[in-house]
Formats: structure tokens, sequence, C-alpha cells
């Protein structure tokens, strides 16, 4: 006759404490109440962004949303942004709707346009507004100006839909930690990046540590808008030329990343005679992703002008020289761009050329 040995018993015994332990957890509601078990699956990273399927006020009752839950009880209104413009744009945007809900007490819900444009390269939090819901919400639109003001921060709004395009510090730098977590990399950009930052430290023959500067040459639409339309200029040579002198200055070995939507300019124009030049990226039109994790890697940052640069050298942190003065004094361009409000207080400004424009 077959007998049981001790250990069949040791484990037949913690195998029940397992099972009633689960069941016991599971009659408790702790697994469809929050419990946390993404330590069990640590290698895997949420890639997408949960998509809310509340029936907020003033959805209709049909037969395909009869059935959907209604919002907690704690949720005390439904903020969204419409997204417009490019990365860089969309970026602002979705740190002012995160910073102003918050601000204001309100829960923040981010379009399926802006989903698209943000998740393939960060992982963002914000829930997706479903459609449905989005297009039978009682909205009230609101347009903000490229600034905090006061009135931002007491709107009492349940159901707001802001627009515009928001990109400046005062609205979220209070939140720095929050924003840079929300526009962390991928792993797989992040690695790409700093693999092609160690092949050019590698390839550097100055036999010092490398200080990596990014450089972003906004060029592309804006060469016929600034100087038809806003009474400005881009970046030039002598700018250029200028922003680096000033870390070769203050660096032994800087290695200077170009990134540009016009690299063909900047490879005419951008001086390589010390041999601390790289052009690197395909360019913004062509892969904005690949161009903004590459400048997020590096310690530094030379912006021209654009959203895009802007959120390459918050995002990176370490020095930043920027493109100021673009515009003459009579652009209607500072009607609605304060510089004052759209770069940080340590970020170093050189003074662009106007004589094209007089």
């Amino acid at each position: 006759m077959w007998t049981l040995r001790r250990s069949h018993l040791c484990l037949t015994f913690l195998l029940v404490c397992v099972l009633s332990g689960v069941s016991f957890l599971h009659y408790q509601g702790l697994f469809h109440s929050g419990l946390d078990l993404s330590f069990l699956f640590a290698h895997r990273h949420r890639v997408t962004a949960p998509v809310a399927i509340f029936c907020l006020s003033g959805t209709p009752r049909t037969n395909t949303s009869s059935s959907c839950p209604k919002p907690p009880a704690s949720l005390s209104g439904a903020w969204t942004i419409s997204p417009a413009g490019r990365l860089g744009n969309q970026m602002g945007q979705y740190a002012t709707l995160l910073a102003l809900a918050q601000l204001n007490g309100r829960q923040a819900f981010i379009l399926p346009g802006m989903h698209a444009v943000l998740a393939p390269l960060f992982r963002i939090t914000l829930p997706v507004l479903a459609p449905d819901v989005d297009s039978h919400s009682p909205w009230r639109n609101l347009q903000l100006h490229d600034w905090m003001s006061e009135e931002y921060a007491h709107l009492e709004d349940p159901f707001l839909k802001l627009s515009g395009f928001p990109c400046s510090w005062t609205f979220f730098h209070h939140l720095w930690g929050q924003i840079r977590s929300e526009f962390t990399l991928h792993d797989h950009l992040r690695e790409k990046a700093q693999g092609l930052l160690r092949q050019l430290r590698l390839r550097s023959t100055r036999g010092l540590p490398s200080t990596f500067v990014g450089v972003h040459v906004r060029r592309g639409d804006y060469l016929q808008i600034m100087p038809r339309h806003w009474k400005g200029v881009v970046g030039d040579r002598a700018y250029l030329r200028q922003a680096m002198n000033w870390f070769r200055a203050r660096h032994k070995a800087p290695i200077f990343v170009v990134t540009s939507n016009g690299m063909e300019w900047c490879r005419e124009n951008i001086d390589t005679s010390q041999g601390d030049v790289v052009f690197a990226g395909d360019g913004q039109e062509a892969s904005p992703g690949k161009d903004f994790a590459l400048l997020t890697q590096c310690n530094h940052t030379i912006m021209t002008i654009g959203t895009f640069g802007f959120w390459a050298a918050y995002l990176a942190g370490g020095d930043t020289v920027y493109l100021a003065n673009f515009t003459l004094p009579s652009s209607s361009f500072l009607d609605i761009f304060k510089p004052e409000a759209a770069f940080l207080p340590e970020w170093v400004g050189i003074n662009a050329d106007l004589s094209p424009l007089q």
C-alpha cells in the first residue's frame, strides 16, 4: 500500500495554506480594489495609459453605454486639453493640463490624439478619455495664453477643455520631479541613445572624460514663418559659434551632438575644425523620437527656438544656452510670448543678430 511521506505532508500543508490565503484575499475584495502585484512582473513596463470609460454627466445612455461604470466618488470633475501641433507643443499641453488640474482639484484626461503622439516615447500616466465620452461631455472651452496667470489657479469648472499652445515653466516647474517622471523615455529609446553616446566617447582621441552638449537647430518652416510673420530670425552660424565657445570655455572636452531638421545647413555652417562636433540623428521631421532621446541624454543643451528644443533642455538638465531677443521689438509675437516665462532664469541667453530684418 502507498503511504504518505513526511515531505508529501509538508508540501500538501503549504499548498493548502497558500490557497486559503488567496481565497481570503479574494473574499476581502483586495484583488479588485487595487492590490499592487506589479512586483511580480518587474521586467514589464506599461506602454499605454488606461482608457477612461466613465459615464460622465451629460453622456447619453444608449445600448452601448448603459453598462459603463460611474465615476468614483472622489472624481470632482474632468479636465482635458485639445491636442495640437507636434511633439514639443503636445508635451507643453500635457504638462500644463496636469499642473492646472492638480492645482484646481480636478482629474485630468488626455484625448486619443495626444496619447498617440506621446505614449510611444514616454511613460505617461494620465488616462485617455474615450471618444464617445469626449463628444457628449458638457465642456466649457478655455484658450490659454503661454504663461501662468492668477485666474488659472481658481477655475471652478467641473468639465473644462483647454486649448492653445502653453509651454511655459511658470505652469509646471513646481512639479519638476513629476513632469520628468511623466516624460521618462521608454527603456529601448534611452538605451539606444546612451549606446550612441558611448560610441562617441570611445571614438574621442583626446583621452579626457567627455561632456556631451546636445545642439538642436530648428529650421524647416521657421525659415519662412519667423521673418515673414513674426519679424524674427532663427539661430545662425554666428550664434552657434558663440554658444559652443561658451561651453568650450567651461569644459575641457565637450562633444557637441547636433540634431536638426536642416542637417545639410548644419554641416555647411557649423565649424568642425576643433574636432568636437558630431552630426547625429535623422532630423526632427523624420525621426523626432530618436533625436529627442539623444538630446535628453546629453549633459547640457544649446537650443535655438521652438518647443522641441525647450523640452530637450528642460529634461536634460545641466546648463542651457538659448537664442535671446530673436524678434524685433515691434513683433506681434511678443503679445503671445513672454521670454521671462519661456526660459528658466538660470539659462544663459545670447542675443540674436537682427540685422537681416533691418
